[in-house]
């Protein structure tokens, strides 16, 4: 292995980032001797994955002006808090006080349900079982893309150095996974029980992989500031928001020819507001997702609706794409992360350097 194949696990670059404080404090504490005022004035956390932070940051003001203009003399202060999804989703289980999460796959919201954080029927809370949008994998190279990377296959030349997350504690580095993994499946005509080809496959592409950071923001860095890299394996919208803002005219983004579905989840979580006296403002938060100027922006902020008229008037920029659902193709999330992402699951397994 080379000197700049020498994987690099770091956790520096990827630390969880409160844009705004979050301590104990930020919570409205209501109890007997709240005055009229507190009750009014509402903060809200939402404790969300990395790559959202750029939406949420539009969509919080939105939210904010509507509310105070449906409940004159209210205001509501949305603070946000942002990493990998399944180190927020251990945060908020360790006892960050979140009113709100808004993760990037099922299983880390289904952990807040294990704690009793979470209701039960939180997919049933919201449409479209409670995602209001979803995206999918895609491959951003350099300018003139100089090493002709078309598809999923390209990664496992031996001339090609891949930049990914860890998926041991970022839900899109287990998209990335899983996108290379089921490309590999359909390309190979294996499936999840005879899968060696695609294994063996998978095995050239992770021996590739230059450095794993912690969450997608900062393998974004990692690629477009630190210039490592022919490829980053990341989500639809940060790709294109690198391309326009972090690294304009220098990377391209090359649509693979099938990729993954990626769902959006979003919760209240029950314990936090019940006991601030915060679930009405909270669950309007999140209801709001799924009006009209959210979904709109979601879809300028190349995300996909769940709208399907929104996302139609959309498609020069949001184009078709064939996907797979990976519950449909992998089973279970709880599945999904046992088979391949506990320790010593096949992810390690691949990955090990020989």
């Amino acid at each position: 292995m080379t000197e700049t194949r020498r994987l690099s696990i770091s956790g520096v670059l990827a630390m969880s980032v409160l844009a705004i404080g979050c301590s104990s404090n930020d919570a409205s504490q209501q109890d007997g001797s709240t005055t009229a005022h507190e009750q009014q004035n509402i903060s809200l956390l939402n404790v969300s994955y990395d790559v959202s932070r750029d939406f949420y940051k539009d969509y919080n003001a939105l939210f904010s002006q509507d509310y105070q203009q449906k409940n004159p003399g209210s205001k509501v202060d949305i603070k946000q808090s942002h990493g990998g999804s399944s180190k927020q989703a251990m945060s908020v289980a360790n006892g960050l006080q979140a009113d709100v999460v808004t993760f990037n796959q099922e299983s880390d919201v289904n952990l807040l349900v294990e704690k009793g954080l979470v209701a039960t029927d939180w997919q049933q809370a919201l449409p479209n079982n409670a995602v209001p949008y979803t995206s999918t994998m895609v491959l951003l190279v350099r300018d003139g893309n100089p090493k002709n990377i078309k598809d999923w296959t390209d990664l496992a030349r031996s001339d090609v150095d891949v930049v990914i997350p860890n998926p041991k504690t970022s839900g899109t580095a287990r998209y990335a996974f899983l996108g290379a993994y089921g490309y590999g499946l359909h390309h190979f005509k294996e499936n999840p029980q005879n899968h060696t080809k695609t294994d063996d496959f998978i095995k050239q592409v992770l021996a590739n992989v230059v450095t794993y950071d912690n969450g997608a923001r900062a393998a974004t860095t990692s690629f477009t500031q630190r210039s490592l890299g022919d490829v980053l394996i990341t989500t639809e919208n940060e790709a294109h928001l690198a391309a326009k803002q972090f690294a304009q005219g220098q990377v391209d983004i090359v649509y693979p020819s099938y990729s993954i579905l990626i769902n959006n989840p979003v919760a209240v979580v029950a314990t936090t507001t019940d006991q601030d006296g915060k679930t009405a403002a909270a669950t309007t938060y999140l209801k709001g997702l799924w009006d009209e100027p959210a979904q709109t922006l979601m879809a300028n902020m190349y995300l996909r609706p769940s709208d399907k008229k929104i996302l139609a008037a959309h498609k020069d920029t949001l184009p078709a794409i064939n996907t797979f659902d990976p519950v449909t193709v992998f089973d279970s999330w709880e599945q999904i992360m046992a088979t391949f992402f506990v320790d010593g699951g096949r992810f390690d397994q691949l990955a090990r350097v020989e």
